[in-house]
């Protein structure tokens, strides 16, 4: 066979071992039986409702709050910290080891360095699995012990997750925030073993597709993904609570803050009762009266300003 016409396989970037792993990115050959392709059309509907919650939406928006960033922090590190537990205990399982890979993409360190930047260096004694988080942590302990491959499912539907939308995220997380430029808070973002995406992603999904597995087997990895992305959706109906929550404290913090200024300040400064009622509010209108009165000089003042106001009334009224 003539050797030119054999196409060179394309580096997808990533390197193993201190060897890099060369992978075809050609897509095409693909079935609608490998598990890539079930996975990607089995969860398209719970893929879309995650995206399009409440939580993500003001995300994507740029609307974070930072304890709620914070608190999301804490959240996916008791996630990974399970998920990557178990996939160390089945390394050598049949179904796992083809898509072991460590180096490039276990989370937990990283999102340790997230949080020591957030809470500082005793951010462990600060934290705690959520209510929202634990049936999640729990699922991911429950398949590692009784059903391995089932984790397929799980590390499918997080890292790849997190090559492709994450990406957008750490962006927009890094603009709202001003985090600095250098990358700290946002480490969980960043895969220092990965210099292509698109070609890692092509390589996870190949080594999936190889798996030997029945029909009945890959359709239950597709329910498990779907479970999965369930299990992200409380994660973020909880924090979205948390946030409007923090919101409503906020408000009622400054509510509490202008009753403050009418009971202790308006007394020692009428000049802000006065801007304050010249821009509509009754209530400082109402306070600004009370002011005036309450002092011999000012007495004077407003009842002559009553007199003019009443001429004025009258002249125009006749």
């Amino acid at each position: 066979m003539d050797s030119n016409s054999i196409s060179e396989p394309k580096s997808n970037g990533v390197k193993k071992g201190g060897a890099r792993i060369i992978v075809d990115d050609n897509d095409e050959g693909l079935s609608p039986t490998d598990l890539s392709e079930m996975l990607a059309e089995g969860t398209k509907e719970s893929h879309d409702r995650a995206e399009n919650c409440q939580f993500v939406k003001d995300f994507l928006r740029g609307h974070i709050i930072k304890d709620v960033f914070k608190r999301a922090t804490v959240a996916l590190y008791f996630v990974y910290s399970a998920m990557e537990e178990e996939i160390e205990k089945n390394k050598d399982h049949p179904h796992i080891a083809p898509i072991y890979f460590p180096a490039e993409l276990h989370r937990r360190e990283a999102l340790a360095r997230d949080l020591e930047y957030f809470y500082g260096a005793d951010w462990e004694s600060q934290i705690s699995l959520s209510a929202g988080t634990k049936p999640y942590v729990d699922r991911i302990h429950e398949v590692g012990e009784a059903d391995p491959v089932l984790l397929v499912a799980h590390s499918y539907t997080r890292y790849m997750g997190d090559l492709s939308g994450g990406q957008i995220l750490k962006k927009v997380a890094q603009r709202a925030l001003k985090l600095p430029a250098s990358g700290e808070g946002l480490n969980f973002y960043q895969f220092e073993g990965i210099t292509s995406h698109r070609g890692f992603k092509q390589l996870y999904r190949s080594r999936m597709n190889e798996l030997e597995l029945d029909p009945e087997a890959k359709q239950r990895i597709v329910d498990e993904s779907n479970r999965a992305f369930g299990f992200n959706m409380m994660v973020f109906s909880e924090l979205e609570e948390i946030g409007n929550t923090i919101k409503e404290e906020v408000q009622e913090q400054v509510f509490g803050h202008a009753e403050l200024i009418q009971e202790d300040d308006f007394n020692k400064c009428p000049y802000y009762a006065a801007k304050m009622a010249a821009n509509g509010n009754p209530t400082y209108a109402l306070q600004l009266v009370k002011t005036l009165v309450g002092r011999l000089p000012c007495q004077v003042a407003l009842a002559a300003w009553v007199a003019i106001f009443a001429g004025f009334t009258a002249w125009y009224l006749l």
